[in-house]
């Protein structure tokens, strides 16, 4: 621990939370949304609260307003939740993709959010990685996430590290998208990275929560023997999409104990307040249903479906997560989950059917 230059904690409450939001909409489980107030009020003590990275929310052009899941139009729309009175933090706003024309991005100017991160969508990655350079020479620190980092082939990390590499980048992310990562796992890409990256690019962490694994994963990254710069990310509550996030409170305290941090743990606590009251729906955490796709390494939000929508059991849905074709496991749509259960003998609509009756509230 004592080699470990720097270590940087990145708060992204308001923008994952946000995600976690708008995935409830979508599948009918919760109207929640963010309350303009409770964003500016947690803005405000997360600045107080002296975390190094705070990240605002995510940037997406949308056919209709969607602040309340902190989902903005442009960097200049979100930019307007930074605190007025900073305190010297870095402000985080997140890509969801390569999509908004690059022309209507402007240079970075300081009313604007100096940190940007990039959803690398691995689709079209190098349309991704281009966009990062892009941003990079806008003026703009830019953080390279690839998503569901473990699909990744060798030889497509390394056209990761070349890019952040040849861009310049901030940082290049290692995220545990579905939260089935451990430690052997970190370390097998972690010395990939620290192996082929400059120097002065950060390597950061982002861990989901749906094994119970985030702090002892997180503590598992903070602690490789490196004199490079770290991120790791976390959440008020663990708020996040799926089971959620490494906690900001447990891991604030134990950098503060263990790391030489000073982070305001009072300013910490009043944004847990904030927070609590998304709490009621259990719109994230742990449970059973987000453990299963962990297990058999698929996209969390088939079991969310099969369970909330077609009411199966624990040991239905476990089935047929281990039955998923290959080519769907990541490819999470409805419509891919009708498919799934008709090729494991279940009737979609006579499912839907009978969940519907019981309950009454899910189409």
């Amino acid at each position: 621990m004592s080699d470990i230059k720097e270590i940087l904690l990145l708060d992204c409450t308001l923008r994952d939370g946000g995600l976690g939001l708008e995935d409830a909409n979508k599948n009918r489980i919760s109207d929640s949304e963010f309350s303009q107030v409770d964003i500016l009020d947690a803005a405000v003590n997360l600045g107080k609260s002296k975390i190094d990275i705070v990240e605002l929310g995510s940037v997406e052009i949308t056919d209709t307003p969607r602040t309340g899941f902190a989902i903005y139009q442009n960097i200049e729309e979100i930019s307007k939740t930074m605190p007025k009175n900073k305190t010297g933090q870095l402000y985080a706003a997140l890509y969801r993709g390569p999509d908004t024309p690059f022309e209507d991005i402007p240079d970075w100017n300081p009313n604007l959010c100096e940190a940007v991160r990039v959803i690398i969508r691995y689709s079209e990655l190098q349309k991704s990685l281009d966009f990062c350079a892009g941003l990079s020479e806008k003026g703009y620190r830019v953080f390279v996430q690839p998503m569901l980092t473990m699909r990744y082939t060798d030889d497509e990390i390394k056209q990761l590290i070349d890019a952040a590499n040849d861009m310049g980048a901030y940082a290049l992310y290692i995220v545990d998208s579905y939260g089935y990562m451990v430690p052997a796992d970190i370390e097998r890409l972690f010395l990939k990275y620290d192996n082929g990256l400059d120097k002065d690019i950060a390597i950061g962490f982002h861990a989901h929560n749906n094994m119970n694994l985030a702090f002892s994963n997180a503590l598992s990254f903070i602690n490789r023997d490196t004199d490079r710069r770290l991120i790791v990310d976390s959440c008020a509550l663990g708020m996040g999409q799926g089971a959620g996030n490494l906690q900001t409170e447990i891991i604030a305290d134990y950098l503060n104990k263990n790391c030489g941090k000073s982070y305001d743990y009072g300013a910490v606590l009043d944004v847990c307040e904030i927070i609590q009251k998304y709490c009621g729906e259990m719109l994230w955490g742990y449970s059973v249903t987000r453990l299963l796709p962990a297990i058999h390494k698929a996209a969390y939000k088939y079991a969310i479906s099969l369970r909330k929508h077609y009411g199966l059991t624990y040991r239905e849905i476990d089935d047929i997560l281990g039955k998923i074709p290959a080519d769907l496991v990541h490819r999470y749509t409805p419509e891919n989950t009708r498919k799934i259960l008709k090729f494991c003998g279940y009737d979609a609509e006579q499912l839907m059917r009978r969940q519907n009756d019981r309950s009454g509230v899910f189409g």
